[in-house]
């Protein structure tokens, strides 16, 4: 099996986009794709990317260079990034908030999450982690966003999909359901697009962000 999973790697177009291009992951091009739609990544965001790890995601935004701070956390470890602040700590740990703070004092502009739980093999067991994390991820973007700011969250096709999606419907101004090209035709993964949360949502300190920039 792992033999054909690199033989299917070393055919994939991304992958190999990927290898020319210097991005650590194929996922860039699924932020891509997402900004080029959305018009996400503006110049002097603050950006926020949750389970961010190899990094693909900030090194697309680093690489715009539009952004005046990318905060990068994971549970694994990150190399280094150029333009990159990187914390290692568990996003569905409360701590991980303050943490959080501490290098990103103020609000953010943009919060990603491309983050997925290990697979188990279980697919029930697999999308209620996903959901899981896309809870936590939804929290922390609440905590950080100011109030024009966007969300921007993977989860994984399943019975309690279309409950997150109304979750996110109940905080933010408009909700979408994206799924880009680049993402696997086997995967059920799709991606939650999140503008502007409501304003009783934001954190109080969205509102600091003209003295924080």
């Amino acid at each position: 099996m792992p033999k054909a999973w690199r033989k299917e790697q070393n055919q994939d177009r991304y992958f190999q986009q990927a290898k020319k291009d210097g991005y650590r992951a194929r996922s860039a091009y699924k932020l891509l794709e997402l900004d080029d739609k959305f018009k996400l990544i503006r110049p002097g965001a603050r950006i926020l990317d949750l389970g961010a790890a190899p990094g693909s995601w900030s090194q697309v935004a680093a690489k715009m260079g539009k952004a005046s701070k990318i905060v990068a956390v994971d549970l694994q470890p990150m190399q280094p990034l150029p333009g990159v602040q990187t914390i290692q700590a568990d996003i569905t740990q409360p701590e991980t908030i303050a943490r959080i703070e501490e290098v990103l004092p103020g609000s953010a502009d943009l919060v990603l999450s491309d983050v997925a739980p290990a697979a188990s093999g279980v697919r029930l067991v697999d999308h209620a982690r996903s959901i899981q994390l896309a809870e936590a991820s939804l929290k922390i973007a609440l905590h950080f966003l100011k109030a024009s700011g966007a969300f921007v969250v993977k989860v994984f096709q399943g019975e309690d999909f279309l409950g997150f999606v109304a979750q996110t419907r109940q905080n933010f101004d408009t909700v979408r359901v994206f799924r880009p090209q680049a993402s696997r035709q086997e995967s059920d993964e799709h991606y939650v697009v999140c503008l502007r949360p409501h304003k009783e949502n934001t954190n109080t300190i969205a509102s600091r962000t003209d003295t924080t920039r």
